[in-house]
């Protein structure tokens, strides 16, 4: 039997320090451009501060596990008016110190050690964000990396695996719009996602932090919780999992919350309640509010899509470029992403990430081998700037 840590030894390189160490080598004198991580840097509303303190009193007190009230009210009304679906805060909503615990956290909460009498399976983009495949490994389930690549419009090909796979699913982690391409996944693939659920029996955490970032104001992202009401899908099958992080610009609040149905939530709260770090209450006051309020969210979406034309306009003529449809990162292809990091880091002091850092070897193939990626949070200027020297460096 595989022990507990050799269980992680195989996990993208993403989860360890070794980009680090690789650009721990003297860079040009003169600007470092960071565009390694998606740590946004749009500002966020001037008064979530006013809020915080306004409510410091709650510091004295252990946070409510659930979300306190006027949090899930707040966190309620935004999904109906985003979405347009209707979910009772008592029972739909569970508040999360981000949306990465919650990832886990779902798996150890509803994922069943075995299924139709064999051992698991969990369904995993390739490329991934690295806690959906520690929450396999942490349940006992086998991850299945499915390739998300330009073939298939860089999202997984759910519908054409094998019923004796889908036999063995028991959850299928699917992050639209997708980090690192920035892919959308339309309604009728999510049609077809939740139609597989729906037939073999398990369920769908949909990862949507990144869907209020996109390109064509008026036009956005079709969310899990609205195709699957459209559809009349069990609310049980689809666990959603939404951000303040990128949405508001507040990574470091750590305010996220999952929706689903009532025994998925009773269940995760149940497990939140052992292993949870409840968001301190008056953040959760303070995230009330941004919750409430779309005005500032409208205001760094624009900023963003300002990027998007700069960014189209520098590397249109790039072979293989691919525009993204939404969130904060451009997927770039290269002959060897890492060989391609170390030297526009070594030649221009423009910091990426390596594709593969973010996928796995899975059937002898990386599908972020030849790629990096880039993150357009820095201010508009020093983005353009990095990227035309990413331009020069690697396509010139």
């Amino acid at each position: 039997m595989t022990s507990y840590p050799e269980r992680f030894s195989n996990l993208p390189e993403y989860a360890f320090p070794r980009l680090r160490t690789l650009l721990d080598v003297h860079a040009p004198g003169g600007e470092v451009i960071h565009m390694t991580i998606g740590d946004p840097k749009h500002d966020f509303p001037a008064w979530v501060t006013d809020e915080i303190v306004a409510h410091a009193d709650g510091f004295r007190n252990y946070p409510t596990n659930e979300g306190a009230p006027e949090l899930l009210g707040a966190m309620a009304g935004w999904v109906k008016s985003r979405f347009d679906v209707e979910i009772d805060p008592a029972t739909q909503l569970l508040a999360l110190n981000g949306t990465r615990e919650g990832l886990y956290n779902a798996a150890m909460a509803l994922a069943p050690e075995t299924k139709n009498g064999q051992s698991p399976i969990v369904l995993i983009p390739n490329p991934f964000y690295q806690a959906y495949a520690v929450a396999a490994l942490s349940v006992g389930a086998t991850p299945m990396y499915l390739p998300a690549t330009q073939d298939n419009n860089f999202l997984p090909d759910f519908a054409g695996l094998s019923p004796d796979v889908l036999n063995r699913v028991t959850i299928a982690y699917l992050c639209s719009p997708s980090n690192p391409q920035g892919a959308v996944a339309s309604r009728d693939y999510w049609e077809t996602l939740i139609g597989l659920a729906e037939k073999y029996d398990f369920k769908v955490f949909a990862d949507e932090c990144y869907s209020e970032i996109y390109r064509e104001e008026g036009n956005p992202p079709v969310g899990a919780l609205t195709v699957a009401r459209d559809m009349g899908a069990d609310p049980e099958r689809i666990v959603v999992f939404h951000s303040l992080s990128k949405r508001s610009n507040l990574a470091g609040l750590r305010s996220g919350f999952a929706a689903s149905g009532p025994e998925n939530i009773r269940r995760m709260r149940l497990q939140r309640s052992y292993s949870g770090t409840p968001v301190p209450q008056p953040l959760q006051m303070a995230s009330a509010r941004v919750w409430s309020d779309e005005e500032h969210v409208i205001a760094s979406r624009a900023l963003y899509q300002d990027k998007f034309r700069a960014a189209d306009e520098i590397l249109g003529n790039v072979p293989g470029y691919f525009p993204t449809q939404a969130g904060f990162f451009l997927w770039l292809p290269v002959e060897d992403g890492e060989e391609a990091a170390l030297r526009l880091w070594t030649e221009t002091g423009v910091r990426v990430l390596p594709g593969a850092y973010l996928a796995r070897e899975a059937d002898g193939f990386n599908p972020g081998a030849k790629y990096i990626r880039a993150a357009m949070v820095a201010p508009k200027e020093e983005m353009k700037r990095g990227l035309i020297q990413l331009r020069d460096c690697l396509y010139g």
